[in-house]
């Protein structure tokens, strides 16, 4: 149902049952998946491709081209999942030639005045609360929770069922399972709370803080730790997905919290 006072280009792709409200602005190459609604005053801009169930409240501005100065008018999307809910203006802006696109996963929640730059890519379940700031090329794993106003710098990497505290400036990768808080950016804990909520069984739990207690609170350096936990610590899903995410790391990780500058 679109309200007479919302402007849909023609050359737009929404399912019939798309609820759009007055003063919003759908351009040209969108597709909106059946069952979404969009609030008033919202702005949906070329190369948006959003999913099924989506809501999208008043303000926010989908699919904007990206703020990097190296674009040069390049075709590229914003993908958005099934079941994701944008608050009230929040920006998220396309892709560049880089990745060719900015994805959001499914059942996510963004909360009210986020951004999230160009070729940034979110799992599913993810939560970015009021105010956080996402540049370019920030991963981001599912079910990870970005606390208000938190600042992430470009390129980060941020693991599965990973908490960051409000606020935060977060300038290295943070390791899935973990808390991550203070100034510099630390490891105060895993999140143990989020992962009971999820599924994950005591036992479970107790082996990854395990994993990081060798990691961060034996004084060995990374790649010390790393080996003793190959050598000691049973192979396991969450075990290999820790050392994988170190590995790989390319700004490092998160380091421990001494209580110190």
């Amino acid at each position: 149902m679109n309200q007479p006072l919302a402007y849909v280009n023609p050359g737009a792709k929404l399912a019939k049952n798309v609820v759009i409200e007055p003063f919003t602005n759908i351009e040209n190459n969108v597709e909106i998946g059946e069952g979404t609604w969009i609030g008033s005053n919202v702005t949906i801009m070329e190369g948006a491709r959003i999913g099924k169930n989506c809501r999208i409240f008043p303000g926010a501005v989908i699919s904007a081209i990206p703020q990097d100065l190296k674009f040069e008018g390049e075709d590229s999307l914003t993908i958005i999942g099934d079941n994701t809910t944008i608050r009230e203006f929040v920006t998220i802006n396309r892709g560049t030639k880089a990745s060719g696109e900015t994805r959001v996963g499914d059942n996510c929640l963004i909360m009210a005045t986020a951004h999230i730059a160009h070729d940034c890519v979110l799992g599913n379940h993810s939560i970015v609360v009021n105010g956080v700031a996402l540049a370019g090329h920030v991963i981001i794993g599912d079910y990870a929770i970005i606390g208000g106003l938190a600042a992430v710098h470009q390129f980060i990497h941020i693991g599965e069922h990973a908490m960051v505290s409000g606020g935060a400036l977060v300038r290295k990768d943070i390791p899935p399972f973990t808390k991550a808080a203070k100034e510099p950016i630390s490891f105060v804990g895993i999140n143990s709370i989020g992962l009971r909520r999820r599924g994950f069984t005591t036992e479970k739990i107790r082996e990854i803080q395990d994993i990081y207690r060798i990691i961060y609170q034996k004084n060995y350096n990374t790649t010390q730790a790393i080996s003793i936990v190959e050598a000691e610590m049973q192979a396991s899903k969450e075990r290999d997905q820790i050392i994988q995410f170190i590995k790989n790391s390319k700004r490092g990780i998160m380091k421990g919290y001494t209580g110190t500058k």
